[in-house]
């Protein structure tokens, strides 16, 4: 066997040998203790090699816009009309520099599988997807990339907006998004997405219920009409926020619905800890839905980014060990098992979601991410960088550790 390539001393799971990991023409060639041969090799000093992070809900067509967009109130209302306001200026060529710069800061944080929320409406039309749709082969090379197409300011009550969705989805969106809550019809608004992702055979991932008022949801509006189409384990809801605010019982039920209907939750505290309860002056909630709860009930839970440097959220490097933290932090988890569970998060769930095998096995591509510690805890905890990523065998990024300079 001629390899072209040779990684030493890496760990694939958590307590495991190191083990060597031989590469030939792009695929696992071998995963063996010692591997003789005089290839050209890398030293992963046993550190973790895994698949890469998966980011299951990023929004890549408004990101990096603080300087024309500023949310005065600071909550949702606030996001969504600074939004509004200057997407009227979004072009192709905007979208798409924007995008790139999130998507170069992802692939050098060990991201290689995306899920992106794009906008569509009669205001930006199918500018925004076509960006995307570019951006997705042009960086083909380092990652794959999912376009969720979706009506962020409603679909019953914007004229225009259903044709552009069918228009994005024959031209190539991977799958359908909703958002009920800003539809003056939210249940039609659900009701046609289903069927609209029956027709194109396609899955759905809704914004759902982002507040904190328990007293009405959508949520089981969309577990009925998932069970109802027979679409088990093809819906996805994102933010949630209703969830963070229920007593256990009652949280138990959403674990035991979402469980049953097949649905995946992804939450995203970087935006949900910015926007939700602006209305307290003191005691403020977090708004973040526990995820971890979910996780260890059965339901397919993921940790997203969301949003970088907008009106949503005003901050972001696309660091998924940064947000795994930094839920980790506000559920309040420390042991190794509940830190492993939130690398899970940003990693093998996401995988899951979006329906691609994070296998790491002798005849899969070379799609590899080494982090510098030796388990996935350590990961979370101490929110590690990745120090280089390949895909089909070729180098996709570096970020060598600091040297440390004594005098």
């Amino acid at each position: 066997m001629t390899l072209d390539l040779i990684i030493r001393g890496a760990r694939l799971s958590d307590g495991a040998a190191p083990v060597d990991i031989g590469v030939a023409q792009g695929r696992i060639a071998t995963i063996t203790p010692n591997i003789a041969s005089d290839a050209p090799s890398l030293d992963a000093s046993g550190g973790m090699i895994f698949r890469g992070f998966a980011d299951s809900h990023l929004h890549l067509d408004k990101a990096c816009m603080l300087e024309r967009a500023v949310n005065r109130t600071g909550d949702l209302k606030g996001a969504l009309a600074a939004v509004t306001a200057a997407k009227k200026d979004f072009t192709t060529e905007d979208v798409y520099a924007r995008g790139a710069r999130v998507l170069e800061q992802a692939i050098g944080q060990g991201t290689t599988l995306i899920r992106t929320q794009v906008e569509i409406d009669p205001v930006i039309g199918l500018a925004g997807f076509e960006a995307v749709k570019q951006l997705k082969a042009d960086y083909a090379w380092a990652l794959d990339l999912q376009i969720c197409v979706f009506p962020q300011e409603g679909l019953l009550n914007y004229p225009g907006t259903e044709e552009l969705l069918r228009a994005a989805l024959e031209g190539g969106a991977d799958l359908l998004g909703g958002c009920p809550y800003t539809d003056t019809d939210p249940e039609g608004h659900i009701a046609l997405l289903f069927a609209m992702a029956r027709e194109f055979d396609v899955d759905l991932d809704f914004h759902l219920d982002f507040d904190l008022d328990t007293s009405w949801r959508h949520l089981d509006e969309v577990a009925r009409q998932t069970i109802a189409h027979g679409m088990q384990g093809r819906v996805a809801i994102g933010h949630v926020t209703k969830l963070s605010m229920l007593p256990p019982d009652a949280l138990e039920q959403s674990v035991a619905l979402l469980k049953g209907a097949g649905i995946a939750l992804t939450v995203l505290p970087a935006t949900d800890l910015f926007i939700t309860g602006r209305e307290h002056d003191h005691a403020v909630p977090r708004g973040v839905a526990p995820a971890h709860r979910f996780h260890a009930g059965g339901v397919c839970c993921t940790v997203a980014t969301n949003n970088v440097l907008n009106p949503f959220t005003p901050y972001g490097d696309c660091s998924l060990p940064r947000m795994a933290n930094l839920f980790a932090n506000v559920a309040q988890l420390g042991g190794p098992e509940e830190l492993a569970a939130c690398f899970a998060m940003v990693s093998s769930d996401p995988f899951r979601l979006l329906g691609v095998s994070d296998r790491i096995e002798v005849g899969v591509p070379a799609d590899l991410v080494l982090l510098p510690c030796e388990s996935r805890a350590a990961a979370v905890a101490e929110i590690r960088r990745p120090v280089w990523g390949m895909r089909a065998g070729r180098m996709t990024f570096e970020a060598p550790a600091p040297r440390i300079l004594r005098p």
